[in-house]
């Protein structure tokens, strides 16, 4: 089966590439993998705090990963929901390296300014390397057209 990883954060523009790849999905027979990665902590904390801290990031995880799968399930689509920690174009890589139905790497890119980290990973000293296409829904695309494109 076709599938769509899109990875989210907290991000405006996530919502754009959660809608685009279940418009997608919908329209291909496909699916939807949303993927919500804990990055690894800059410091550690002492014992419990340091317990508390991850708890926390992977409550947060659930709560975007819950609310992507919502948005896809709109589109008729069930989402496969993950939720990796480590550095995140290794997680990104990993994750895409274990599935074969892994057609396509869904990103959207900020409205304004600088392109978030995966951005400018995958389309510039990465691109071309991974076994998949990777689409750029542009942060900052009008809802109608995004759905026209998709």
């Amino acid at each position: 089966m076709r599938t769509y990883l899109v990875v989210i954060d907290d991000s405006p523009e996530t919502k754009l590439a959660v809608r685009f790849a279940a418009r997608r999905a919908a329209r291909t027979g496909g699916g939807v993998i949303v993927l919500a990665i804990i990055p690894p902590q800059d410091f550690a904390a002492f014992g419990s705090v340091q317990a508390t801290i991850e708890a926390e990031a992977r409550e947060h995880a659930e709560e975007l990963v819950t609310t992507a799968a919502d948005a896809v399930a709109q589109e008729g689509v069930t989402a496969q929901s993950l939720i990796k920690s480590g550095k995140p174009v290794e997680v990104v890589r990993d994750v895409i390296g274990a599935s074969e139905e892994i057609a396509a790497l869904v990103l959207a890119t900020a409205a304004s300014g600088a392109p978030g980290p995966l951005v400018a990973h995958f389309t510039g000293q990465d691109a071309g390397t991974l076994p998949c296409p990777v689409m750029l829904v542009p942060g900052g695309i009008d809802i109608a057209r995004l759905d026209a494109l998709s």
